[in-house]
């Protein structure tokens, strides 16, 4: 079904605001757009400058108890001195081909400069600590101003959906503290698959014509609906002596913290390290994460080879074939064979508190977790299945805020190519409310793991297993819908 038709009355646009039919169809959505006045736009995302640069002082201080008198208007403000939507955006400078900077350009133009921020600057956790609790302090003296801009502000993040999860992930403290409302997320796609881009109209690519798309983006960032989101935790428990170093998404978790209501017995490592997160689109193992895995080095090494969507994925198509996810027979090497030799699955069926194991297919070189209905660049391999397969199998039909995960496997490159082209389905393995993989060496040095979109390498021990427990986070995260 096409999306709807929105159109805006046309107001004196600045001189870069043509209707040119290259955003059409580039990644911003279906819609047809007449134009957007750059200085309406700023009245309705600027928040005052005296709490720009309130929140900014606390950002650079890392400190919140003590905001300088003269960065405050006396007596506070009034409410109907708050913007309309007040946004901040921020930018990872290594997506969407390198464009970061001269798109931070682009939206302190159309913004200011403090509402802009780049991640390699100012991590979203030290926003969430000090700019956001810094506007929650202002309000909480009376200041009506900040306290409306509390309770309307949106965030929009450029980049791909690692940068995405990100930020929700930091986003998603606040409810654990009751920290309320959670600023819903937009996204300007600038990764290589950008599914989480896709699943809430955001489109899958940064345009061609990106000065007028990021305007018009903005604008419907700031008035667009607020759909929910299932997040789910991860806890990866490994043998302690085991070196790992996991993507920025995975951080050092203070203990094993695996469901004691599935014995993991002797092959539990006496003593055990820990990692947690959070994820929101996928996370798989096996091959295509280890091709994801080198693909991520090419681009850390040699960053003049990651030029944008086409090239990145020229690239990816070539670690596909040199690492055998096609070429290569299974049997030539252990880490080519398929999963079933180092890979246990145990799951919790909604509303139920006994773990189930699962059998892994034969010859599967590749098994994927995903929540939503977008995998791989817009793909769809868990299908649209007919309602009596679904009754047949026990499930549900799919949906990114169900309370569900979706188990599925790839038996090969070729496999996986018919998948994503929706020519067939993916092998299905189990629904979902709680999973637990085990990794056990059995001739494997390491595995390859991903999760959204962030690639690692996983030592394997012959001697005890490796576990990746998920589970669903209490807390829904909130998006902006884009169309």
């Amino acid at each position: 079904m096409d999306a709807p038709t929105e159109k805006f009355v046309a107001i004196e646009a600045d001189d870069d605001d043509t209707t040119s039919s290259s955003t059409r169809g580039c990644g911003l959505a279906n819609l047809t757009w007449v134009g957007v006045d750059k200085e309406e736009l700023r009245q309705r995302l600027m928040m005052p400058e005296y709490i720009r640069l309130a929140m900014r002082d606390c950002i650079k201080r890392k400190d919140t108890t003590a905001i300088p008198d003269h960065l405050l208007l006396p007596g506070g403000a009034v409410a109907d001195m708050a913007p309309h939507a007040p946004m901040v955006v921020f930018i990872n400078p290594k997506s969407g081909g390198r464009h970061g900077p001269v798109l931070k350009e682009r939206l302190q133009q159309l913004m200011s400069e403090e509402q802009v921020f780049d991640l390699t600057e100012v991590k979203p956790n030290e926003f969430v600590r000090y700019g956001l609790a810094c506007l929650e302090k202002v309000a909480g003296e009376g200041d009506e101003c900040a306290k409306e801009c509390r309770a309307r502000l949106r965030i929009m993040v450029a980049g791909g959906d690692g940068t995405v999860g990100w930020v929700l992930g930091c986003l998603g403290e606040l409810n654990k503290d009751g920290t309320l409302p959670i600023p819903p997320v937009g996204v300007i796609p600038l990764g290589t698959g950008n599914d989480l881009s896709r699943s809430f109209g955001w489109g899958g690519s940064f345009p061609f014509a990106w000065r007028i798309a990021v305007k018009r983006t903005l604008h419907r960032a700031s008035m667009g609906p607020v759909a929910r989101l299932d997040s789910w935790k991860i806890l990866v428990s490994m043998p302690s002596g085991e070196v790992v170093n996991p993507p920025y998404s995975l951080y050092p978790s203070g203990g094993n913290e695996l469901d004691q209501g599935l014995d993991a017995g002797v092959d539990a490592p006496p003593v055990a390290k820990s990692y947690e997160g959070v994820f929101y689109n996928y996370l798989s193992i096996g091959m295509d994460a280890q091709v994801a895995y080198g693909f991520h080095h090419l681009r850390n090494t040699k960053p003049y080879l990651a030029q944008g969507p086409i090239s990145n994925k020229l690239i990816y198509s070539g670690f596909s074939c040199t690492q055998g996810w096609f070429c290569t027979p299974f049997a030539t090497d252990p880490g080519l064979r398929g999963l079933r030799n180092i890979l246990k699955i145990h799951i919790k069926k909604v509303n139920c508190s006994e773990w189930e194991e699962i059998t892994v297919p034969k010859n599967v070189r590749s098994v994927v977790a995903l929540n939503l209905e977008s995998y791989g660049s817009g793909s769809h391999p868990w299908g649209n299945l007919k309602p009596d397969y679904l009754e047949k199998r026990g499930f549900v039909e799919a949906h990114c805020d169900d309370g569900l995960i979706e188990i599925f496997a790839f038996k090969h490159g070729w496999h996986a190519s018919f998948v994503m082209t929706e020519l067939i389905s993916a092998k299905h393995i189990a629904q979902a409310a709680a999973v637990r993989f085990e990794l056990r060496g059995s001739g494997w040095k390491d595995a390859f793991l991903q999760m959204d979109g962030e690639p690692w390498k996983q030592p394997m021990s012959t001697d005890y297993s490796t576990f990746v427990e998920i589970k669903k986070v209490p807390f829904q995260s909130l998006m902006i819908n884009g169309v």
